[in-house]
């Protein structure tokens, strides 16, 4: 593995993408989402190391507040999760899915998700299960990895 080079200016600049960088998402009653979604480690750089992985966790968990906190005032009905995969990094996203012309696809319902696992030791600190429902996906659709709800908003995946 090469050396990670500018690790202080690369986490500099998600933190600016996550506090700034999605005031374009609008929520107003003509928006619809069909399964959009961002993400935040595009070059799978969190595979380097759970130091690193943690802190793109860090980063998904506060964007999801953010878009959640958003969510409020949006009058239609929607789903909004966190996926972060097990093998590679850069699959990790934020997503927003709502009823949308482009197919009849909502509410997604995921029938191979095992809710409340064992989450693993070293991200169980960056979860609030009190605020977040955790599963883990079993389908091959995703190829296994964590899905993370709000307990409070949204029409769940279940």
């Amino acid at each position: 593995m090469k050396k990670f080079r500018g690790k202080r200016r690369y986490f500099r600049n998600l933190w600016r993408e996550v506090e700034e960088g999605y005031n374009y998402l609008q929520f107003d009653n003509d928006a619809w989402f069909d399964f959009w979604h961002t993400h935040l480690d595009f070059f799978g750089i969190g595979d380097y190391s759970n130091k690193i992985r943690r802190e793109h966790i860090k980063a998904q968990m506060s964007l999801y507040k953010d878009v959640l906190k958003k969510l409020e005032t949006y009058k239609k009905p929607y789903q909004s999760w966190i996926y972060l995969d097990l093998k590679d990094a850069c699959m990790d996203a934020v997503y927003i899915h709502t009823p949308n012309p482009n197919d009849d696809n909502f509410p997604l319902k995921l029938e191979n998700v095992i809710w409340n696992p064992n989450i693993p030791v070293i991200y169980k600190d960056l979860i609030d299960l009190d605020e977040f429902k955790v599963g883990y996906d079993t389908a091959l659709k995703f190829g296994g990895g964590y899905l993370i709800q709000s307990k409070h908003q949204g029409v769940k995946l279940d």
